[in-house]
């Protein structure tokens, strides 16, 4: 079978399921939309501000928006942010004091959370070094939440529980918002006081509702994943309760300043745009990933999630069982890019990461995950983690160009 038959059976396969992300696309836009309204967001709120940043209208108006769409008190959004793991950092340090106990409840986390917490890395400030201490529940063996160990494991000293929302670089399963209500429900029944945090990267707009719907204290994401479509340069943001946000931004500038101060420049209009388009951006590359699922494994590749999941991040997985064929990958999709296609990926260090990563990233924005990317670190079983299309269409295109090129590279891969 060639590749575009290929393509066009998993198309009308997959019709029912591309019904359905589109349906939560449009029950996520219209909550955006009315978020908009609600806080009467007019062309003066993309002025931007220089220096100190006070009194930053745009700014405030952008963080009452984004804590409505987040079913929260307030929001921290700042284009100064450097990535995810600085804004789930920041909520980190923002809420955890000497003494206390940070839980992370959903197995071991992603790679680059290591070093923030003390697992790797000496002498960088890490929690470890400012006296918060660490444990983790695994989970069981079918990649599941382990809620009975995880109440078990609760303490006197366990502060926070912290839930990692995506599948990060693991084989299982993310933690839709079905299997996380029981599991916020468990840990405050246990301990009322307990802050919930949950590391929402890659997984806003998936589902209908969020985290911040369900309970939990505290998220934390990117801009330059889910929320800001792949337009939206730089940036992060911080998402809940109203004190826990206020400590998070007196972490983020300094103690007296918090939220008051942090100039917007001139990127207000990109932060709101993105915003507003991000609930499409990500059904776009839903879809890709579904499609994706579902040619892999009538290859005969084992795919997690499986093409007619429901989706909770925008992250498809792939095993190859060997270093080649993931190299291979990667460099296909870098070459099905609009941007650097002429670059050959070569696997390295990478800062955060404790092991050589092979990275396919022709994206207009440097590292940005809403964008057709791909990744995964060089260790067993070797899976590729395909993420983000800003459009169906560029999925589809490189998925072909994909299918033809590894081929091409590893020839005991068949196609047919």
């Amino acid at each position: 079978m060639d590749v575009q038959t290929r393509i066009a059976e998993a198309e009308r396969a997959l019709a029912p399921t591309f019904a359905r992300i589109e349906a939560i696309a449009h029950a996520n836009t219209e909550k955006v939309l009315d978020a908009f309204q609600a806080a009467h967001i007019g062309d003066h709120h993309f002025a931007g501000t220089t220096g100190y940043g006070h009194d930053d209208l745009g700014r405030g108006a952008l963080e009452t928006v984004f804590a409505k769409v987040f079913n929260a008190e307030a929001a921290l959004v700042r284009g100064q942010f450097a990535s995810g793991t600085h804004a789930i950092a920041t909520a980190l340090f923002g809420v955890l004091r000497p003494g206390d106990e940070l839980l992370a409840v959903t197995g071991h986390p992603y790679d680059t959370l290591e070093e923030v917490i003390g697992l790797r890395g000496e002498h960088q400030g890490s929690l470890a070094e400012w006296g918060v201490t660490y444990r983790e529940v695994d989970l069981t063996p079918a990649g599941e939440v382990d809620i009975p160990a995880v109440v078990a494991a609760i303490g006197p000293a366990t502060k926070v529980c912290a839930i990692q929302r995506s599948r990060g670089y693991a084989w299982r399963p993310a933690v839709d918002m079905a299997r996380m209500k029981p599991l916020i429900d468990a840990i405050k029944a246990k301990k009322p006081d307990a802050i919930i945090f949950v590391d929402n990267c890659y997984g806003e707009f998936t589902e209908a509702t969020e985290p911040t719907d369900l309970g939990a204290d505290l998220i934390a994401g990117s801009l330059i994943k889910n929320p800001g479509a792949g337009i939206v340069p730089s940036g992060g943001y911080v998402a809940g309760r109203a004190d826990l946000v206020h400590a998070c931004a007196c972490r983020f500038t300094a103690p007296g300043i918090g939220a008051a101060g942090g100039a917007s420049l001139d990127q207000n209009r990109l932060l709101f745009q993105g915003l507003f388009m991000a609930a499409h951006t990500v059904s776009e590359a839903l879809k890709g990933a579904a499609l994706a699922a579902h040619v892999f494994a009538g290859l005969g590749y084992e795919v997690s999630p499986a093409a007619a999941d429901l989706r909770t991040d925008i992250i498809q997985a792939v095993r190859f069982g060997a270093a080649e064929p993931l190299v291979a990958f990667c460099r296909a999709i870098q070459a099905a890019s609009p941007i650097n296609a002429y670059v050959t990926p070569i696997p390295d260090v990478v800062p955060g990461y404790g092991d050589d990563v092979v990275m396919a990233g022709g994206t207009f924005i440097e590292g940005s995950t809403i964008e057709l990317s791909a990744d995964g670190p060089l260790r067993e079983p070797f899976v590729g983690y395909w993420q983000g299309g800003l459009s169906y269409s560029h999925c589809r295109i490189a998925l072909g160009r994909v299918l033809k090129k590894l081929e091409e590279a590893v020839p005991h891969v068949a196609l047919s």
